[in-house]
């Protein structure tokens, strides 16, 4: 039993900066990795960031540098602050926990949020 809820996305002009969130409703659950997934029209859904338990962050080099993934002192919101946005940054945002409980791990993923970076 765990859920997903991004919010945050919009449309916003090249340069604009959006943040997203996403809440994650865990029960006794513990949530290990966070990330950030981004899927455009006839694409793959690909990697955007990703912030571990200990605060490591990764991204993806079209994003690094602009982007900034972060998470709350309880582990359970994850952020996406987007600055200097872009056209190709156009595209449905997933948000991805990976949860477990006792020894059992499991991707939990939320249903997107909308991006669209336009003039």
């Amino acid at each position: 039993q765990v859920q997903l809820v991004e919010s945050g996305g919009g449309l916003v002009q090249p340069g604009g900066s959006l943040r997203l969130s996403c809440t994650v409703s865990k029960g006794k659950f513990s949530v290990n990795t966070l990330g950030w997934y981004r899927q455009a029209p006839g694409t793959e859904r690909d990697l955007v960031a990703l912030v571990s338990e200990d605060g490591i962050t990764q991204y993806a080099p079209s994003v690094k540098g602009r982007f900034t993934i972060s998470r709350d002192a309880a582990g359970t919101t994850a952020y996406l602050q987007m600055n200097s946005l872009k056209p190709e940054d156009t595209a449905v945002y997933f948000c991805k926990a990976l949860a477990y409980w006792g020894k059992v791990y499991r991707d939990y993923w939320g249903q997107g949020t909308q991006v669209t970076v336009s003039s």
